[in-house]
């Protein structure tokens, strides 16, 4: 790997992690000289690592004008949300015919290794990274890694909302999981997609109010 393809791939995994989060502000414009002595990169690679994140929609680009962080609204959450559907659906009804038994027991050790994670209190963001975590690994079981690229790129873009959307909430991610866990191992095709479209439509009905929520926390100072 060459210096530069280094330095770009760094680069590109600082502003990615700040994008997920939202450390820019929903609309805002990047200011790249800022950001470029933030990092301590030049301003090349910084610029090359901000055209990968516009191509995979953490920002977009206006000619004339510059790279700005994407936009948060519960229409535009819902419509990713919407695409997860059907990754999941194709990614779990290809895993019902290619995983292994192997696969299968592996999956099912790493839900029984987690499930006391979901009974912890204020571990919103926690619960979130194994949830990514089981679907992505879901997805594996498909064997087609496009399903699984886009995926972990849907489950980055509407991480932060997610997280916001888990504080407070009870939980019945783990139930849902051995739902679909137990149509994969008995192979129902039929049943395993049922079982996860619903599970991802319950967690999407709340976009609105989620993305509501976000707004008051990204633009209200702590403590107010």
């Amino acid at each position: 790997m060459s210096g530069l393809s280094s330095s770009v791939d760094k680069i590109y995994s600082k502003v990615r992690q700040m994008a997920i989060n939202f450390e820019f502000m929903p609309g805002e414009r990047i200011n790249e000289s800022a950001l470029s002595k933030e990092l301590g990169a030049s301003r090349t690679p910084l610029r090359e690592a901000l055209n990968r994140l516009v191509a995979e929609g953490f920002l977009y680009f206006e000619n004339g004008r510059g790279f700005f962080c994407r936009t948060l609204s519960p229409d535009k959450v819902q419509s990713l949300y919407e695409v997860r559907v059907a990754i999941e659906s194709e990614a779990i009804r290809l895993a019902v015919t290619r995983a292994t038994e192997e696969d299968i027991v592996d999956l099912e050790a790493f839900l029984e290794q987690t499930l006391p994670a979901y009974d912890q209190k204020d571990a919103a963001k926690d619960i979130v990274v194994l949830d990514e975590e089981f679907h992505l690994r879901l997805a594996m079981l498909s064997g087609n890694e496009e399903l699984e690229r886009m995926l972990a790129n849907i489950n980055a873009r509407i991480h932060y909302v997610r997280c916001i959307d888990m504080v407070g909430r009870e939980t019945k991610s783990s139930s849902d999981h051995k739902a679909i866990l137990d149509a994969l191992k008995s192979r129902d095709e039929e049943k395993a997609v049922t079982v996860i479209r619903k599970h991802i439509t319950k967690r999407s009905e709340e976009t609105t109010n989620a993305v509501r929520t976000a707004f008051s926390q990204l633009y209200v100072p702590p403590g107010l």
